[in-house]
């Protein structure tokens, strides 16, 4: 499993990408993986204000459905429009292709609250 060095992660297995005042957000590889073959994605639409660690979607699979927690507080601006027809770009692609939202960052000290890609490793092997 890969753990890109760049992003940043929660421990709801949620992943932040930061480019200046936005972030996209996804799930991660090992996310993707416990879930199986994803059959539906939903997310909310643009415009939609995100708080740092409340639901703002589901994600099911053939096995279940789960919830998606926002590992930072936003306003949603862009929705990954592709999951709609593929959601299995989640399992193919879930750092690039299988990307969920792309928000506009509300409070950048929420990034002080999530794990680097070797705390996140350390939080799997610990609580996986």
């Amino acid at each position: 499993m890969e753990f890109p060095k760049n992003l940043k992660y929660n421990t709801e297995h949620i992943w932040v990408k930061v480019n200046r005042d936005n972030a996209l957000i996804g799930v991660t590889d090992y996310a993707q993986d416990q879930l199986g073959d994803i059959i539906y994605v939903d997310l909310p639409e643009p415009g939609y204000e995100l708080e740092q660690n409340e639901s703002f979607g589901t994600i099911e699979s053939a096995k279940s459905v789960s919830e998606l927690y926002a590992p930072v507080s936003g306003h949603v601006v862009r929705v990954n429009e592709s999951l709609k027809d593929e959601p299995e770009l989640v399992n193919e692609e879930p750092y690039d292709a299988g990307w969920l939202l792309e928000i506009k960052l509300t409070n950048e000290n929420d990034l002080n609250d999530l794990m680097d890609n070797l705390d996140y490793e350390e939080y799997l092997e610990s609580n996986g």
